[in-house]
């Protein structure tokens, strides 16, 4: 399950290990058993897990995948 996230305390993105700032947006994915993945966008981009939808007019990014 995919949940977009927005940075409040000490989190670190786990695919390049660099530390969000406050209010940074970022994703968080859950693994096999109770492991949670988090990335930050640069890293979501490189994965593919990031769409780029246009709505009302405007090209927007999400997090939330098309089911």
């Amino acid at each position: 399950m995919r949940r977009g996230c927005i940075a409040i305390g000490k989190v670190e993105c786990n695919g390049c290990h660099r530390p969000f700032k406050y209010g940074e947006r970022y994703l968080v994915t859950d693994g096999e058993g109770e492991e949670k993945q988090r990335f930050c966008t640069d890293c979501c981009l490189s994965r593919g897990y990031i769409t780029h939808r246009t709505q009302k007019g405007r090209q927007i990014d999400t997090f939330l995948c098309e089911e």
